[in-house]
């Protein structure tokens, strides 16, 4: 279940200078929301999340902040728009129409570092209807595809959709998210499967928790592809991202 939040910013309060580095702290917005509306809930969905073979999934996902009029300084964006536009995306189901926009409707919340944040308030919150799916369909991105390849030594490299080992990994996460949110495994052993890129995938490094002890950097990438799934997968993947490190703000989709 999708939804488009309008977002009016408040620049008399800490102006509207945002850093670029901003996708992780947007997941710590979505649960101190939903901890307001309910705490038992949100606790469970940090801590614990929805389980498959002890992988974790907290099944949601959400966009880039998508912003009319910016100009960059440094590593820093000088927001000139008003208005602003975030889509969140739910797989779970308590998160019903009405229990998401009595959560984020009419909400205040501040989004930034230390150095720099915006004023954020919701002034309109839309389900945004599915698209009709179908077992082959293309699709651009609204938050960079993030998806890891570990090797037999326990290393880890994030790889590229068009990357040989892309598919089979895609293919697996969604697997898994089918079980992790259902409790069974998806029954249909031999479907046909394929990733197939659009346009050249073109990397983006996003910077976790900047400046601090725990700072990391995580490798997605931005493109056009097309998807040929069962539909019951499909619409996992469009619910709750392609890919991994949905939570964290990576894989959101939109129908093209």
């Amino acid at each position: 279940m999708r939804f488009k939040l309008k977002l009016h910013i408040d620049k008399q309060i800490h102006g509207n200078t945002l850093p670029f580095n901003y996708q992780y702290e947007c997941s710590a917005v979505i649960y101190n929301m939903l901890a307001k509306s309910d705490a038992v809930f949100s606790q469970w969905l940090h801590d614990n999340g929805f389980q498959a073979d002890k992988k974790q999934f907290k099944l949601f996902t959400y966009s880039r902040l998508l912003i009319p009029k910016f100009s960059v300084q440094g590593s820093y964006m000088k927001i000139h728009s008003d208005e602003l536009e975030w889509n969140i995306s739910f797989i779970p189901e308590s998160s019903t129409q009405q229990f998401i926009q009595g959560i984020f409707g009419e909400q205040e919340f501040e989004l930034g570092n230390r150095h720099a944040r915006i004023h954020c308030r919701v002034q309109q919150i839309e389900l945004s209807p599915p698209p009709l799916f179908t077992e082959k369909m293309q699709f651009g991105l609204l938050s960079p595809m993030c998806i890891t390849l570990k090797h037999p030594d326990q290393t880890e490299e994030y790889i590229a959709p068009d990357h040989p080992q892309a598919n089979a990994l895609i293919r697996q996460n969604l697997l898994d998210k089918h079980k992790a949110w259902l409790g069974t495994e998806y029954q249909e052993k031999d479907f046909p499967f394929e990733i197939k890129t659009l346009t050249k995938p073109k990397t983006a490094l996003i910077t976790i928790k900047a400046e601090t002890p725990h700072e990391s950097k995580i490798r997605g990438y931005m493109c056009e592809f097309e998807m040929t799934a069962p539909v019951q997968l499909m619409k996992i993947m469009y619910e709750g991202g392609i890919g991994g490190k949905n939570s964290m703000g990576f894989g959101m989709v939109k129908s093209i």
